[in-house]
């Protein structure tokens, strides 16, 4: 089992920035990738970002492209999303998850409990 705990939400005005930490412990050499999700009130979970521990495999959701960067820190076990020029279609609770699996968007057996970002236009 791999623990995760997301940290680095809050509220923020639209064109501002915030950085998302997720911290993994357990059994880390399982997991393949990290990602996140996210789920805004009334809608689906849906994909944000996902990054390899290896960096080779980043990947990115459509909506956050350009404005959102994925990186990790393997030494710590933490992954880093980093939004900037942030709008107010980007509030949600957003998840951290680990996955065995390179390259999935969907097989993510783990999960942290989650953060909230607001963004207020």
């Amino acid at each position: 089992q791999v623990q995760l705990v997301e940290s680095g939400g809050g509220l923020v005005q639209a064109g501002g920035s915030l950085r998302l930490a997720c911290a993994a412990s357990g059994r880390t050499f399982s997991s393949k990738q990290m990602g996140w999700f996210r789920q805004a009130p009334g809608k689906e979970r849906e994909f944000v970002a996902a990054i390899s521990w290896s960096g080779g495999n980043i990947y990115y959701a459509d909506s956050v492209k350009a404005r959102f960067t994925i990186s990790r820190d393997n030494a710590k076990n933490t992954v880093f999303l980093q939004m900037n020029n942030l709008k107010p279609e980007d509030t949600a609770v957003y998840y951290c998850a680990a996955s065995p699996v390179v390259g999935s968007t969907t097989i993510y057996p783990n999960w942290g409990q989650g953060t909230q970002v607001t963004v207020s236009s």
